[in-house]
């Protein structure tokens, strides 16, 4: 078989970015799939982006990734979320075509040089000489390869739960990696843990009654998830954006009664399931049960795409059985009629707890085995892809000999995520807010470019011809900042005035700024106005941030030895002291953020370490 730089296993979204971006990297690449038309699939909701997932989509953009080009092409409803609170907070998200979306990203990847996709199952490893040299499929393929970045989603040793009734699966319709779990452990001495998400059941459309739902219209601005030119976007076939509406509406108290009635039935309540399941996204018979409090519930109808009679009942996730979720829709608004096409369910799966990986997704045992997605114990679609490109550009770079990169937490929510996998202990599937962040008025959805696209051209993963695009935007972008900062129109300062613009004004608006600004009518010109009634509006909150961060820095580069033995520290407590162990942070800045660590430890930890650098320079 042909060596590769890199095999990636999984094609999910955190595996079409780890690939994509290997191969932007300069490694020669194999993707391996159970399911050549199942490549980016949309198990759950057919959505991109949403609170801080929005963010980190307009990221991966910035960084040369492909989510935000691919489902911009597939949306068939676009909406910024947010928009009555600070811009800080504002949000993209994209209703999308499931069809289309994994029909555009399967075409990218089949056209992209230095990448291969082959059909398989990976079952275990080639390992040699303490390191993981290639990986072993089903067919008997052996495959050796410099590094592997596994993205196996909700495979690994997957269950399906139908109330009662459970069955080995990876999600409805693929199969469980049992091989390839078993492998982790017994080959690689990993330690796995247990988790559990779900998906709504799917309605056909003809069944439901619209008449009385609230409809939710696509916005009638145009937004768009990518920064770049169309010139520099691919054409991807059948991906075609187009705008269908949404429909809200709410449980009953009789919805409530079917599910106290059943909750016996429940996987969840009987104790069949393990796993634990994320809280910011419950099943609805954990809504019921959790917050009686609430008499209903509000629901979403939306559509699976253009070309298909299915619509997705969002927040009516449920592992009750099909015979009672069909009750529970009959007492819905618009569906006491509706025909279910796909039952709802709850899957257990294994997953890796991150402590055993590092911040740039390698894992802290085997030097060239990396990890991104549900598979370091996170969820969401948009969460996988933010890893996948950081694991996929380290995986290639390690195979170059060069060294590991991330962006921190003081410029990217993709940071911010990494840096609390490796801190946080994992006991239910990790989930991005805004407010995870702390300098969340820098972490902006429209400044992710200005952010992330100096580092990510030096990095080697973003095309001179984009990154030339970028230079363009922000050469005019600081000289007209530079320009309002200096100058006065009418006694006012220019920065000023403009700090008591609403962001989203059209600079045509206001005739006196736009004739001193002298923008150019176009995209790059609309964009830099933005930019700067944001930067005006937050100047004095972004000046404290810089401050915030500039210490963040400090602590940052404040390293920790790899093998340091915090024995040695005395005074410290034990519960710190075992976190410590356990996590091995990189540097006081991260351990500073590590559950149970207090700033006394903290502190002790510094004097500690200042005394062993100064003897080890004496």
């Amino acid at each position: 078989m042909k060596y590769y730089d890199v095999a990636v296993v999984g094609a999910g979204h955190a595996g079409c970015e780890a690939a994509h971006a290997a191969a932007r990297a300069g490694a020669s690449v194999l993707l391996v799939t159970f399911n050549m038309d199942h490549i980016a699939q949309m198990s759950c909701n057919p959505a991109i982006g949403g609170i801080a997932k929005g963010q980190v989509v307009r990221e991966i953009d910035a960084l040369g990734g492909v989510m935000g080009m691919v489902s911009e092409a597939a949306a068939i409803q676009f909406r910024m979320l947010n928009r009555t609170k600070g811009p800080a907070v504002w949000s993209p998200r994209a209703q999308c075509d499931k069809a289309a979306y994994r029909g555009g990203m399967k075409y990218l990847l089949e056209c992209t040089e230095n990448i291969d996709i082959l059909q398989s199952e990976v079952t275990s490893f080639i390992v040699e000489n303490e390191s993981v040299c290639g990986i072993v499929t089903h067919l008997g393929d052996h495959i050796r390869t410099g590094a592997v970045v596994l993205t196996t989603g909700t495979s690994l040793n997957g269950t399906l739960h139908y109330g009662l009734n459970h069955y080995p699966g990876g999600r409805a319709g693929d199969q469980a990696s049992r091989d390839l779990s078993d492998a982790l452990v017994g080959q690689l001495g990993l330690e796995l843990g247990r988790l559990k998400t779900g998906t709504p059941p799917r309605i056909l459309a003809k069944t439901i009654d619209f008449s009385g739902l609230d409809l939710q219209p696509s916005e009638p601005q145009y937004e768009e998830f990518s920064f770049w030119n169309k010139s520099l976007r691919p054409s991807l076939v059948n991906a075609v954006r187009r705008d269908l509406p949404c429909y809200m509406l709410h449980s009953t108290d009789e919805t409530a009664d079917v599910v106290r009635a059943n909750i016996d039935k429940s996987p969840m309540y009987s104790g069949v399931i393990k796993g634990i399941g994320t809280r910011y996204c419950p099943s609805f018979e954990d809504k019921v049960i959790r917050f009686p409090q609430h008499p209903y519930h509000l629901l979403f109808l939306e559509p699976e795409g253009a070309e298909t009679g299915e619509y997705y009942l969002n927040g009516f996730s449920s592992s009750l059985p099909p015979e009672v979720q069909k009750k529970m829709l009959r007492t819905l608004p618009g569906l006491k009629d509706a025909v279910i096409s796909r039952y709802a369910y709850a899957i257990e799966y294994d997953f890796i707890p991150p402590y055993q990986t590092e911040r740039c997704l390698r894992n802290k045992r085997w030097r060239n085995l990396f990890t991104a997605g549900q598979i370091n114990g996170t969820s969401g679609y948009e969460e996988a892809a933010g890893q996948g490109l950081i694991a996929g550009m380290n995986a290639a770079r390690y195979v170059a000999g060069k060294e590991a990169v991330f962006p921190g937490r003081d410029i990217s929510y993709i940071g911010v995520m990494l840096d609390d996998l490796s801190t946080k202990e994992i006991v239910e599937p990790y989930r991005l807010f805004t407010s995870r962040a702390e300098y969340r008025l820098t972490l902006r959805q429209e400044n992710a470019d200005l952010r992330l696209c100096n580092l990510a051209h030096q990095w080697g993963i973003l095309p001179d011809a984009k990154f030339a695009e970028f230079r363009k935007y922000e050469t005019i972008f600081n000289e007209k900042l530079q320009l309002c900062k200096e100058n006065k129109i009418a006694k006012t300062p220019v920065f000023t005035m403009l700090r008591d613009i609403a962001p989203g004004t059209p600079v045509k608006n206001v005739p006196d700024v736009e004739k001193f600004l002298q923008l150019p009518d176009d995209r790059i010109g609309k964009r830099v106005f933005q930019e700067l009634l944001i930067s005006a509006k937050y100047n004095g909150y972004l000046q404290r941030e810089e401050i915030e961060i500039s210490r963040l820095k400090k602590l940052e580069e404040s390293a920790i030895p790899a093998d340091f033995d915090y024995s040695n520290v005395k005074g410290l407590c034990n519960e710190s002291r075992q976190k410590l162990e356990k996590i091995r942070p990189a540097t006081i800045g991260q351990a500073g953020r590590i559950d149970g660590v207090t700033p006394a430890d903290i502190g002790l930890l510094q004097v500690f370490l200042k005394k062993l650098r100064g003897s080890d320079e004496a």
